[in-house]
């Protein structure tokens, strides 16, 4: 059985490591450099604090290469550096936090503490069930959302407009232009509608 735990047995979980100290005389074995070795940028102070890719100053790689498509790209939205941001509200707290036929809007959401900043666009899911006829001003609205709050009564307000969906382009195919004849062609179509011709001309 283990010994009780008291004062005097009291033991650090792991044993202490003495801290190293540099830069106290040769004798101690790290001075004069302190473990740093002959100039360059590694022997400065703050060389250890580089962000990670940092190539001692020429181009990193991230920026040598070349960019595909993607979250990169300026009109990848709304991913990339114009990402648009939204507040999440799920139905489940609004059935927890609003009474039966409340007025559901970004500045009563905050007063309940359901957002953090009125600046940015709030978006209601559809997480949970709704029981209650609510009348919700929102941003954004995903679909099961829109669907379960009128289900239950409630009304949906679009505080931007409802979004229209947008129409997918169809490429038409364009007709292939007649390339021209060469000059070897065109006596080779000459001579074909010869014999053609004469046989009209004797039928006549």
């Amino acid at each position: 059985m283990a010994d009780e735990l008291n004062l005097h047995s009291l033991k650090p979980a792991q044993p202490r490591r003495a801290r190293k100290r540099i830069g106290r005389g040769l004798g101690s074995g790290k001075g004069r450099y302190s473990g740093r070795g002959l100039k360059g940028q590694k022997a400065r102070s703050g060389s250890h604090k580089m962000p990670a890719g940092f190539e001692g100053g020429q181009m990193p790689i991230d920026m040598r290469l070349g960019k595909l498509r993607g979250n990169t790209s300026a009109d990848a939205m709304p991913i990339g550096p114009f990402r648009t941001y939204s507040q999440p509200v799920n139905l489940r707290d609004l059935e927890e936090r609003f009474d039966a036929g409340s007025e559901v809007t970004p500045e009563t959401l905050k007063a309940k503490r359901l957002i953090r900043k009125l600046t940015v666009d709030v978006k209601v899911l559809g997480v949970g069930e709704l029981s209650k006829a609510l009348s919700v001003s929102a941003h954004g609205f995903s679909k099961a959302a829109k669907e379960k709050i009128e289900a239950a009564g409630g009304s949906v307000t679009w505080l931007r407009g409802e979004p229209v969906p947008k129409k997918q382009k169809t490429r038409k195919a364009k007709p292939k232009a007649e390339e021209p004849l060469d000059e070897g062609d065109e006596a080779a179509v000459e001579d074909a509608t010869e014999p053609a011709a004469d046989e009209a001309a004797e039928e006549a």
